[in-house]
């Protein structure tokens, strides 16, 4: 029970000495949870939701690919604190794109890929967006054109040139993720990059770059020379 733990070692109270910094990630959900249940104190509880947590989302992050109905497996955690977690891992995702955001420029990859990074990172699927930009390159529009494998023969080069027309775009930018976390571009993300490159030069939509985000990296293609 919370009662046993030394006063100043309980988490609220802890934090109240050192701030949220001083906390460890179970300290830090303990203060969220707030109260446990018969035999468990919130410090426990959050220990089961770290431990909840499967590679390759670990600990804090694992949070955010948990479902409610994984989290109220866990003895005390209900309705309402299995949302409070969720809403959690949700807020921390949009806080870092937001601080991403400031230093946006669609033609600086490194940029572009810390933007998306959050976003993108935590799919277990493969996501292909496309990114319309005017003249200035600045943002128009953006548009998922592809859930799952990202290869030649399941991209519509004429989707995706159709909405860039419908947008007025001049420039476009292709942002895809790797579930598997790794960026490294395949065989088939080469060839679907160099069919849309070759039908904008047709049309006078130029494709800006195509950049593979995976786990806290990322390839822009046009920098390693696989585009033109």
């Amino acid at each position: 029970m919370m009662k046993e733990i030394p006063r100043e070692e309980r988490p609220y109270e802890k934090c109240q000495r050192l701030g949220p910094k001083g906390l460890s990630d179970s300290e830090l959900l303990a203060v969220i949870l707030r109260s446990g249940t018969s035999g468990v104190n919130c410090l426990e509880m959050a220990s089961q939701v770290l431990k909840l947590a499967q590679p390759p989302y670990e600990g804090l992050l694992g949070i955010y690919h948990l479902s409610l109905k994984e989290l109220m497996e866990i003895p005390g955690i209900g309705a309402v604190k299995g949302i409070q977690l969720q809403c959690i891992g949700e807020l921390s995702v949009r806080l870092a794109a937001m601080q991403a955001k400031e230093s946006l420029v669609f033609t600086r990859p490194e940029t572009v890929a810390r933007y998306y990074m959050e976003r993108f990172r935590h799919e277990e699927q493969e996501n292909l967006l496309c990114v319309m930009l005017n003249t200035k390159n600045q943002y128009l529009a953006e548009r998922v054109i592809t859930t799952g494998t990202v290869n030649a023969s399941l991209i519509s080069a004429r989707e995706l040139f159709l909405e860039a027309l419908r947008n007025k775009a001049v420039n476009i930018l292709l942002i895809h993720n790797h579930p598997s976390g790794d960026p490294t571009p395949s065989r088939e993300d080469i060839l679907a990059t160099q069919k849309i490159f070759q039908v904008g030069e047709l049309l006078d939509i130029r494709l800006l770059d195509h950049i593979v985000i995976g786990d806290q990296r990322y390839v822009s293609m046009r920098s390693e020379g696989l585009i033109e």
